[in-house]
Formats: C-alpha cells, structure tokens, sequence
C-alpha cells in the first residue's frame, strides 16, 4: 500500500495538499477505475463535477476532512446517470466510513454521546444512529449463525418492568448465541421451535431449573443435560445453612463460624480447622452433619471421570440421596428429593467438564453494557447491543 494510502487509510487516493492546523484539511484526487454501478461497464461520458468535503478520521486529537473532485456520468451501456462511487464512502454521506467507525468505536469503549458531539462537532442523535448502524452490521453478520454445539441456558434480570430474561451461550466458543425476554415455557418455545440447526446441539448447561430442563427436552431431545456444578454446590451449601439455624440458632449467626461452615474442607488454614473443630465439638448433631456435607461436596465436584469410575460413583451418590430423605430434617429431604429428581444430569457432572461460569461472565459484562446506558426501556434495543459486543 502506498504511503498516502496508508496515513488516509482509503485505497485509490492520491494526496495533492495539506493545510490547516485543527481541523486538517486534506485534499485528494481518486485515481481508480469508474464504472456504472447498475451494469459495471467502465464505458462512460462525463456530464458534470462538484466538490465533496467529508469528515475523516482524526489525526491524533485534530479533526480532519478530507475535500476531493466528485463528478456526475452517463453510462454508454445502458444510458444510466450516476454520481462517482468512491471506496469508503457512501453515497449522500458527509463523511467517510472510517470516520464513523471511529466514532463508534469511541462510544462503544465509554465515551458519553455529549463528548463525543462536542469533540467531533456533530450531534449527539448522530452518534447515537451510528453506533445503531454498525450494532445491526455486527448483528446481521450473525443473523445465520446455526446452534452452538455446546449450549449454556442461565436468566439474568433485566427491568422491574419486563422482569428476566434468558442467554443462550455459546460455550464452546465463549460467546453469546442469542438474548430472549421472559424465563417461562410459554415466552421461550417460539423461540427454541425456531432455532436454526438445532440438531447440532448436543450437550445443554443449566441449572436447576424445571423450565428450561423441559424445554431441552422438549425442543433439543438429542442433547445431554448437564447440570452447573456451582448451582448444585450452592444448593446443598443453603439447605446444609438451614439444618444448621434449627440444631443451633445462636451459632449460626456468629459471621466467622459463618464463613468457615461454607468453605470446603481442604480450603481452611490450620488455625481455621481447629477453631471449626473446637465449635463441632460442642455440637455432636452439627458435626455429623458438616461431615457428611463435605462428602457429599467432595463427590459432586469430581471432573473427568470415564464411564468405569461414574458407574462406581453413581452407586455411592444413591447412597448420600437415601440418607438424606431418611433424615429428621426437614430441609435435608428436601434436598434429598431434589438431587433425586435431578440425578441423571448431576452425574453427568463428572463426565463433562463444562459449567454456566461463561454464561455467568457475560452477565457481568451484560449488566455493565445496562449501566453505560443507564438503563434499557426496549429490550430489542438491549438484545441488539448484547449480541453485537459479546458475540
């Protein structure tokens, strides 16, 4: 690429002068081949010339334009009049495809609309329809785009006034595959009815959640449910919590003791361990149950196990579900029930190592994109900047 090319950043441009401080103004002459747009002949008569001047990219903090030599033809082919076609530049527009890229790139990365208006001397509507016109260049990029091979399903709350939402993520490739409004079978069927090569599906992260466990069924009855294994620790961590303010109220709303009952065994210090034994101790009934909680943890969270070793697993995980649902407490056959209910997608935990931590990323980068915006009123809107800037 030449070198004028390369500072203009726009091909077929040859620079005739340079003048003014800030703004810059460039003047360039198009040195490229012409031709009809409607039959691409390049036999063509010239009628008439104008000058066009368009806002370019900035020059480290100086505005820059650029002013060059348009002209009007007729094509000989087909008789059609038509004004010059430049590269990186649109017909009618007031400035370069470069320029509006920056623009959006500025705003994207955090730059209110109000500064960018006063810095780029235009305004703040136009940022705002720029930055919506490259959003729906990315988004229809990706309008094709079939089914990832690896599904995360997980909500997120996205207004008081429309409530939650649910991310279908692209786990394998770590982006998000679509955002739809509502949690419920009835708002999210349409949409798992006219997913696009959903057949590819093959393995579907959730938590435990009846809802989208029917759905996959329902829509995706190819695809491996796999249960996310933060939701299954969390759960038995909250009704483990709960048995504990039934044996000791007291105790369990001292916020050490708090902390060290929620850690995993092999995460506590020695100073830790004693002082958590030292407590036990006292509490013959809690420590029968903290110990069988570690257990419990200990065997959910087991990753790459081949099929030999989850047969052995899988007997021993029976084992922990009847002793719960046997106990005195009520919140414990709750939990037991629950596990039952969902056995075959926990075990499958210990064959396949992917969780929703991904899904659970992008719904921190989702709420920081709600936050920059102060706020979504439409949720095409939210959709629309979601899928562009995490996919």
């Amino acid at each position: 690429m030449p070198e004028m090319e390369s500072i203009l950043s726009l091909p077929g441009f040859e620079v005739q002068s340079i003048k003014g401080l800030n703004p810059v103004l460039i003047k360039v002459r198009y040195t490229g081949p012409v031709a009809c747009p409607r039959c691409q002949s390049p036999t063509v008569r010239n009628k008439d010339r104008f000058i066009r001047r368009l806002q370019h990219e900035s020059i480290g903090v100086r505005r820059c334009y650029i002013e060059l030599v348009a002209r009007k033809f007729q094509c000989l082919d087909c008789g059609r009049y038509f004004h010059q076609r430049f590269p990186g530049i649109l017909p009618y527009r007031r400035s370069t495809e470069g320029f509006r890229k920056e623009v959006f790139e500025q705003h994207r990365t955090g730059i209110c609309q109000q500064t960018l208006a006063e810095q780029k001397h235009i305004g703040s509507a136009t940022v705002e329809r720029w930055f919506h016109d490259f959003l729906n260049r990315k988004v229809a990029e990706m309008k094709n785009n079939p089914c990832p091979r690896v599904l995360g399903l997980d909500e997120h709350f996205f207004s008081r006034k429309d409530g939650y939402a649910t991310t279908l993520c692209d786990l394998q490739h770590h982006r998000v595959h679509d955002v739809v409004l509502g949690r419920s079978e009835a708002a999210l069927d349409g949409v798992f009815r006219a997913l696009r090569a959903k057949e590819r599906v093959r393995v579907v992260c959730m938590d435990l959640a009846a809802v989208y466990r029917a759905l996959v069924k329902k829509h995706l009855p190819q695809a491996r449910i796999v249960a996310d294994r933060f939701h299954v620790i969390r759960l038995v961590n909250q009704h483990f919590l709960t048995t504990w303010r039934t044996l000791d109220n007291i105790g369990s709303r001292n916020r050490g003791l708090l902390s060290l009952m929620r850690r995993h065994q092999e995460h506590l210090n020695p100073i830790q361990a004693m002082r958590l034994r030292e407590y036990l101790s006292h509490h013959p009934a809690m420590a029968a149950v903290y110990d069988f909680k570690q257990k419990l943890c200990r065997l959910l969270l087991m990753k790459n196990q081949t099929k030999r070793q989850c047969r052995r697993l899988i007997g021993l995980f029976l084992a922990y579900i009847e002793q719960l649902k046997c106990s005195g407490f009520e919140s414990l056959k709750t939990l037991g029930q629950t596990l039952w209910n969902w056995q075959e997608e926990i075990a499958c935990m210990w064959r396949f190592t992917k969780s929703n931590g991904i899904t659970e990323g992008f719904h921190t980068k989702m709420e920081m994109i709600s936050r920059r915006a102060f706020g979504f009123k439409n949720f095409e809107n939210y959709r629309l900047r979601v899928k562009a800037l995490c996919a």
